[in-house]
């Protein structure tokens, strides 16, 4: 007789119980807290109830206001060590850039693997579980950076979009970027195809996944984003390219292309649901009801376009004709911080400067959670609800700055909050405390500062 097989033991079972407030980006009761199990959420348990089975561990969150892991939609990882640059301190997007291109041309592994270990590590314990980077910048000797990075967020426990970016279009062609920093067509296609094969995760659960990203208008060609798309659809996967940020790239886009953005867009291929763009800010109202009707999103980057005086995207109009939006804190040269919690706030202040002080706190929320993760084609993450991914984010309200408030939720955003107390992706416990267990955050500094100064020196 064959020995009997063993029973396999029951999944362990975690409820997080009874918050101080719960905001589950859609109109689900989870005002008794959840259960996780597997890495998944397996059940919402309303106020005054009970989980349908017993759990083998209970955390009381009493003190905690919980929410969906936050999700970043635009970043540049890099940029960490060009903070608070006095060379561009003052300056609009284009000569800001036309200084910031020659010192990030500088850029080793070493300096990068610093500066995602440092973005991915503010952005963390601001409460995001997901971020997407658009790399564009590949000098001499950083033919491996997205595979960098790859690394890093997976020692990190945070879910991940790469971006392959790529830049064509050099001074010497008329574009902005240095020459050492652009590439050929062929080069930056087959290093895509190595990206996606060795990296991309399709479907619920990813931890990373690889997207296509040629960097904007005015730094590659035509042909090059063109092709882009051509193997993103063969590969399904995703497309992001900066567009409609200032009015100076429109006035490049009719020079160079004859074209306003959208219709550059369109005319590349690129105007579908599988793209993504940076900033969105200067549409018509032709062009939102095109997007809309096209499924192109948006990622909404607050702090950058007021820190280089880029205008105010139209988010509610937007919203409103069928586009999808989510938020960036874009690089942290234009922010210059990396903290999505803050960045949602900010986003809500904007946006009633331009619309009224109606615009609802949960909607700002909103942005953060479910927008971004549909910004980013994920369906998995964003919303607190039984079979999505345990990813979450929970906030105390036991500092100064929040005495005398009375809503927890709207005190999240109206008060200032900028630090998680506990932040959960997949199941597992990536801030316990305030704190990245087994971060050495004062090493991590002095390695980032000193890559930082070296990059500046030259």
């Amino acid at each position: 007789m064959a020995p009997a097989t063993p029973e396999k033991p029951a999944p362990s079972r975690l409820w997080i119980k009874n918050p101080l407030a719960v905001f589950t980006a859609n109109d689900l009761d989870a005002r008794g807290g959840l259960v996780v199990s597997e890495g998944k959420i397996t059940e919402l348990v309303p106020a005054g109830g009970q989980p349908s089975a017993p759990c083998d561990e209970v955390f009381d969150a009493g003190r905690h206001v919980l929410l969906p892991g936050l999700v970043n939609t635009h970043h540049h990882f890099y940029q960490t060590l060009t903070r608070a640059w006095s060379p561009v301190a003052n300056a609009p997007l284009f000569p800001w850039l036309q200084n910031l291109y020659p010192v990030w041309a500088r850029l080793t592994p070493e300096s990068l693997e610093a500066a995602v270990e440092v973005a991915l590590a503010e952005l963390l314990l601001s409460g995001c579980t997901t971020a997407a980077d658009h790399h564009y910048l590949f000098p001499a000797g950083m033919d491996d950076a997205i595979d960098i990075e790859a690394a890093v967020v997976r020692r990190m426990g945070m879910r991940a979009t790469l971006t392959r970016g790529s830049m064509t279009l050099g001074e010497d062609d008329g574009g902005l970027p240095p020459q050492s920093t652009v590439q050929r067509p062929e080069e930056i296609l087959a290093d895509s195809e190595r990206l996606i094969r060795q990296y991309h995760e399709p479907g619920d659960g990813a931890v990373i996944q690889i997207a296509l990203a040629p960097c904007s208008p005015f730094s590659v060609t035509k042909e090059i984003m063109a092709e882009s798309a051509a193997l993103a659809e063969k590969h399904d996967v995703r497309l992001h390219t900066h567009l409609a940020e200032t009015l100076d790239e429109e006035d490049f886009c009719r020079e160079t292309f004859g074209l306003r953005t959208v219709d550059y867009l369109e005319s590349v291929g690129w105007l579908g649901k599988r793209t993504w763009l940076g900033h969105g800010i200067h549409f018509d109202d032709g062009e939102i009801a095109r997007l809309g009707a096209a499924g192109t999103a948006v990622a909404h980057c607050p702090t950058s376009n007021m820190r280089l005086a880029s205008g105010t995207a139209r988010v509610l109009e937007l919203e409103d004709a069928g586009v999808p939006v989510g938020l960036g804190v874009d690089g942290s040269a234009s922010n210059d911080a990396s903290n999505m919690i803050l960045e949602a706030r900010q986003a809500l202040y904007l946006q009633r400067l331009r619309y009224g002080a109606d615009v609802p706190v949960e909607r700002a929320l909103g942005w953060a959670t479910r927008g971004s993760a549909a910004v980013l084609g994920r369906s998995d993450i964003g919303q607190l609800a039984p079979g999505l991914q345990a990813d979450l984010a929970m906030f105390t309200l036991d500092e100064l700055r929040f005495s005398g408030s009375h809503d927890p939720v709207a005190a999240l955003l109206l008060c200032g909050a900028d630090r998680a107390d506990r932040v959960m992706v997949g199941g597992e416990w990536r801030v316990v405390d305030g704190s990245i267990p087994g971060l050495d955050v004062a090493g991590l500094m002095a390695r980032h500062s000193a890559a930082a100064r070296k990059l500046i020196s030259g």
